[in-house]
Formats: C-alpha cells, structure tokens, sequence
C-alpha cells in the first residue's frame, strides 16, 4: 500500500519540481562565516532554541550567534516528522539544514527532538500526536533518515516528547511500554544509520497526576514501567523535563513536588534499577517571569534560580546537559509564554540574558 502511495506521491512531486524549477530564481545563500567556539565557564549550558518556524535564515543565524555568545554550547531543537516527509518516502531537509550548519558554525551541539505525525500517516482528522502503532515503522524511517543525513553534525537525538502525558501521546491513554515499542523502533533504526548517535528517550513531563488519571501519568512511575518494558536498553540517555515553578533550584527533591531537582529523583529510579551511569539532559525546564501567572516568580528570583540551577548542575555528573526552556520565539504567544523566554522575537535581550551572559562568560 505505501508503495502505491509513494508512486502517486512521485508524480505529484514531479510536476510540483518542474513549475517550480520553470518560475523560480535560485535562493539567496547567507553565509555561515567562519568557525566559532563557546567561550563558557560552564560546559552544561544549553537552551531550547525554537527555530522551527523561523523561516528568515538571518535570524536563525543571529538567535544561534546570541547563544554562543550568552556562553551556552548546547541546543535543543524540534524538527517535525510532517513538516520533513510530507509524502511518504519524500523527505525535504532546506531549513533543517539551515538549522544545523549555522549551530554547529557557531559550535553548537545540537541535541534534535522528533515527533509530529503527517496527515498521511494517522487517521483522518486525528491530532499530529496520534501515531497508530502500525506506523512505528514510518516513524522508524524517518529517524533514520534523520540520522543518516546528519551523521556528524547531530550527535544526539529525542524520540517523541513528554509521552507520559495524553495531550503528546494523541490523546490516548498514556502507556509506557507502548511508547518503549515505539523508542525500541526508534533506537535500531538510528543505531543503523550511525551507530555513534546517542538516542535519548523519554523527555518526559514533570507531573503529579494519581494512578488512573486520563490526561497523564506521573513521570516516576512512568520511568519505572518504561525499564520495565526494557527501555533500559533502546536508550543511550534519558531526557527529563525540570521546572522550578516557585521553588528555588536547591529545594529539596520530593515525589510529591515539582521542582527544579525532581530530576535527581529519575536518576535515582535509574541507578535503582542498575542504570546508574546513564547520563541524563534536561531538555526543558526553567523559571518563568509573568507579573500574574500563579507558577511564575519575581525576575529577580528567575535570575537567581537559573544560576543556581547551572551551579547545582556542575555538581551533577550524571547530568550532561541543562537545557532551559526557551530561547526566542519567532512571534510574541501573549500569554504566559513570553515569560520564559531569554530575548525578545525582535532580538532584545532580557535581564535573564545579560546575566547568564555575564556569568557564563567572565572569568569569576
């Protein structure tokens, strides 16, 4: 059936090349200029970037250059199954691309996140976090194209996001060994495109939901299904999700709380379980700023508590990374969003900004 599809599809992209071949002048091509290096005191500095639907290469350029230059040498980044295969077996790489060059030019490594179910394969009118099990074998596919195609240019990869949670598993109930199916899928196909890739499962959402609950299950008990179902060795790291909310970055771990060091609590769950030299990246996590919101402080405490949490993560050595949530959006979301980021969409920097910076790059 999928051949059938991709015939079709064939035809369709054949006539698409030959308009577009016909009507268009050849792209302008902005430079990547030459090779950077980080300068950081702190090794583990990472942001989630959100370039997705930043579609002007120069400010995909200048969001990577300030983050170089804020001191953080990591990145997180989403690249969307749908928006790269959009027909089956035809897979379209130009902003992915632009993407990746400019990071690793600016000495970026990029830690890449995959998800996002095409319309071609999920159900009609299905979310795009809907994936039928039957199609974990095209999800397979696009890992590994994924991966063969940057083979030394990204060196770490997330499957999926936050499936403990409905809302990121189609609005079904949320089942860890079917997502351990799915990351099983997901690490052999990668390993076969290049057996150097670091595949890291997971990413899961900090979350205090009762057994039972409908819209998600709480990210402890869900690591420890997911070993149970044998994650434990379709995973070369595992990816949490650490928000501070109102707590400072030193509060103390607790099952019934969601802080800043609940991640010390899934490393445990690891080393209990005989994983204990699994390193762990914080993909998303932080503080937030909003004057009203009731989960965000003052940006003073945000400020604080950041630092902290850089100084708190160099003591962890079982952390590799600490990626904070969220760089820049390409457009103001006018609401409580905003108040995560580290620079304006116009590319003002935030006080949050200027002392990472300060703190990341002197010599004190």
């Amino acid at each position: 059936m999928r051949k059938a599809v991709q015939i079709a599809a064939l035809s369709i992209v054949c006539c698409f090349m030959l308009l577009t071949v016909a009507r268009s002048e050849p792209l302008p091509v902005l430079a990547l200029g030459p090779q950077r290096t980080v300068i950081t005191r702190n090794p583990k500095i990472g942001v989630h970037t959100r370039l997705t639907d930043e579609v002007e290469a120069w400010k995909i350029k200048y969001t990577l250059q300030m983050v170089r230059e804020m001191g953080a040498p990591w990145i997180v980044e989403y690249f969307p199954w749908a928006y790269h295969e959009r027909l089956p077996g035809f897979f379209e790489w130009s902003h992915s691309d632009l993407v990746i060059d400019h990071a690793n030019r600016q000495g970026l490594t990029v830690i890449a996140r995959l998800g996002f179910v095409p319309e071609w394969a999920r159900p009609a009118d299905s979310p795009a976090s809907f994936l039928p099990p039957e199609r974990y074998a095209d999800f397979g596919d696009y890992v590994y194209a994924f991966t063969d195609r940057y083979r030394g240019r990204v060196d770490y990869i997330i499957v999926w996001n936050e499936p403990n949670l409905a809302l990121e598993w189609g609005f079904r109930p949320v089942d860890p060994a079917d997502y351990t199916e799915l990351l099983k899928i997901g690490y052999a196909r990668a390993k076969e495109a290049n057996p150097q890739v670091q595949v890291l499962g997971g990413a899961l959402a900090p979350t205090l939901a009762p057994p039972g609950d409908e819209f998600a299950m709480n990210d402890l008990l869900y690591l420890q299904a997911m070993l149970d179902a044998g994650a434990g060795e379709a995973m070369d790291g595992l990816a949490v999700h650490a928000y501070g909310w109102v707590y400072p970055a030193d509060d103390a771990p607790d099952p019934e709380v969601v802080n800043f060091r609940r991640a010390e609590l899934l490393h445990q769950i690891l080393l209990d379980n005989g994983y204990g030299d699994m390193p762990l990246h914080l993909t998303e996590g932080g503080w937030n700023d909003h004057p009203r919101w009731t989960r965000a402080v003052k940006p003073g405490q945000r400020i604080a508590y950041t630092l902290q949490a850089y100084e708190q993560a160099q003591g962890w050595p079982w952390l590799a990374s600490i990626n904070l949530w969220a760089f820049r959006f390409p457009w103001p979301n006018k609401t409580y969003l905003d108040y995560f980021s580290f620079v304006t969409p116009e590319f003002v920097p935030k006080p949050i900004y200027d002392e990472v910076k300060r703190y990341a790059t002197s010599d004190k």
